[in-house]
C-alpha cells in the first residue's frame, strides 16, 4: 500500500530524486556511446543522419514531457507525476534493443523521452522543497550530480561490457526497481500539500502558467529560458557527440570514450563547488562566472593536444564549468517561484532548454556529416556559452524569495 502523503523528515526524497536524475544522465550517454558503435557496424542501416534524427526525436519527446507534466505536478502533486514518468521511461528504454528497424527504434526513444522529460524538473521541484530556501542552489546541484554519476556509470559499463544493448536493458530494469521503491517510500511534497490545503480553505484559484508569465516574473522567465536553451545545448551537444568529435580530431576510440568519462567526473566536481558558492555568493554571479570560464575552455578544445595529461585536464575543467552553469539556472528558477507554480516554472524552463538540447546534437551532427566538426564544433559551443552568459546577465541579482515567507517557515500540512 502506498504511504499516506505527509511531511517527510527522512532522506528518502533526496535519495529518490537523485536516482531519478541519474537515469537521465545514464540514458543520454548510453545513446552517445551507441552512436559510433552502430555507425561502424551498420546496425539496422544506421547512418550519421539517422542517428542525428533519432537524437532529435528523443529530445522532442523530452521537451513535450517536461512542458506537459509541470502543470500536472502543480495541480495534482509531485509524487504521482514522478512515479508515472519513471515507469514510462523505464518500460520503453527496456525494449529499445528489441526494435526491428530504425523507425521503431526512434518511436521507442521518443516515448521513453516523454517520461524522461518530466523526471528532472519534477525531481528538482521535490528536492528544492525538501530543503530550506536558502539552500536551493545546493539542492539543485546535489540532485544534478546524479545526472553525471549516471553518465560516468554508463561510460564505465560501456568500456567493460562492449555491448550497447546491455546498457538499455540495465537502465530499464533499474528504472522499474526505482519506481517500486518510490511507491513505498516517496511521500508527497509538504510545500505542495500546504498550497493545496490553502486553495481549498480559501477557495482560491491555482495560478500555474499565469504566474510564470505574470509581469513580476516575465523578465526572470524569458531570461532563464534563454539561458537554459544555451546551457542545455552545451550539455547535450557535448555528451551526445564528444566521442565522435574527438574521433574526427584524430584521437583513438578508447581515448574518445575516456574523455567522456573525464568530462562527467568534472561535472560532478563542478556541481558540488557551484552549489556551495552560489548559496554563499549568489546564484547570478556564480552562473556568470561559470558561463564565462566555460566559453574559454570550449574554445581551447579546438586546439589539438598531443599531451594526454593536458588534454584530460582541459576536458575535466570543461566538465566542471559547462554543466553546472546550466544547473544554476534551475536553482535560480526554483528559488524565484512559489510552490503553487514552481513545478510549472521548472517544467517550462526545462522544456525550452530542451529546444537547445535538440539544436546542440542536431548542429553538431550536421557538422560531423559535413566533415567539419573539428574544430568548428568547439567554436560553436564557445559562442553558445557567451550567449548563455548574456542571458543570465539580464536576470535580477537576487531571486525573489521574499514573496513567500509562509513557505520558508516550512509549515506542516493541514490535517
Amino acid at each position: 500500500m502506498a504511504p499516506t502523503p505527509q511531511t517527510d523528515r527522512s532522506g528518502w526524497p533526496a535519495i529518490l530524486c537523485w536516482l531519478t536524475v541519474l537515469l537521465e544522465g545514464y540514458d543520454l550517454v548510453a545513446f552517445s556511446v551507441t552512436i559510433p558503435i552502430v555507425l561502424k557496424s551498420g546496425y539496422l542501416g544506421f547512418t550519421a543522419a539517422g542517428a542525428t534524427a533519432i537524437a532529435t526525436v528523443a529530445l522532442i519527446g523530452v521537451a513535450i514531457g517536461a512542458a506537459g507534466m509541470g502543470p500536472f505536478a502543480d495541480r495534482f502533486g509531485r509524487r504521482g507525476v514522478l512515479l508515472t514518468s519513471v515507469l514510462l521511461f523505464s518500460v520503453f528504454t527496456l525494449i529499445v534493443p528489441l526494435a526491428p528497424d530504425v523507425v521503431t527504434f526512434s518511436v521507442f526513444r521518443f516515448l521513453a523521452g516523454l517520461g524522461l522529460g518530466a523526471c528532472m524538473p519534477t525531481a528538482l521541484t521535490v528536492m528544492s522543497e525538501h530543503l530550506p530556501a536558502k539552500r536551493r542552489a545546493t539542492a539543485s546541484t546535489i540532485t544534478m550530480t546524479g545526472y553525471h554519476t549516471g553518465a560516468v556509470l554508463t561510460s564505465l559499463l560501456a568500456a567493460a561490457l562492449g555491448q550497447w544493448q546491455v546498457l538499455y536493458y540495465a537502465g530499464g530494469i533499474a528504472g522499474l526497481v526505482l519506481a517500486a521503491v518510490m511507491w513505498f517510500r516517496l511521500p508527497e511534497s509538504s510545500a505542495y500539500l500546504s498550497v493545496r490545503d490553502s486553495v481549498r480553505q480559501k477557495g482560491g484559484e491555482r495560478q500555474g502558467m499565469r504566474a510564470v508569465l505574470a509581469p513580476r516574473f516575465r523578465r526572470i522567465s524569458l531570461a532563464t529560458w534563454a539561458g537554459s536553451f544555451m546551457g542545455l545545448l552545451l550539455v547535450y551537444g557535448l555528451n551526445t557527440w564528444l566521442p565522435q568529435l574527438m574521433r574526427t580530431a584524430g584521437y583513438a576510440m578508447s581515448t574518445s570514450i575516456t574523455l567522456l568519462l573525464v568530462l562527467n567526473i568534472g561535472a560532478v566536481i563542478g556541481l558540488l563547488l557551484a552549489g556551495y558558492l552560489a548559496d554563499r555568493r549568489g546564484i547570478k554571479p556564480t552562473a556568470l562566472t561559470w558561463f564565462g570560464i566555460a566559453a574559454v575552455l570550449l574554445a581551447l578544445l579546438s586546439v589539438r593536444m598531443e599531451n594526454s595529461f593536458v588534454l584530460n585536464l582541459v576536458v575535466l575543467l570543461t566538465g566542471i564549468f559547462v554543466f553546472s552553469a546550466q544547473v544554476l539556472i534551475f536553482a535560480y528558477v526554483a528559488q524565484s517561484f512559489p510552490a503553487e507554480s514552481r513545478g510549472t516554472a521548472l517544467g517550462l524552463n526545462s522544456a525550452i532548454g530542451r529546444l537547445g538540447a535538440i539544436v546542440g546534437p542536431f548542429v553538431t551532427g550536421a557538422l560531423v556529416t559535413a566533415g567539419i566538426a573539428y574544430p568548428f564544433g568547439f567554436w560553436f559551443f564557445a559562442v553558445v556559452a557567451v550567449l548563455g552568459l548574456g542571458a543570465i546577465f539580464l536576470v535580477p541579482s537576487r531571486a525573489r524569495t521574499d514573496h513567500y515567507p509562509e513557505e520558508h517557515a516550512n509549515p506542516a500540512p493541514s490535517p
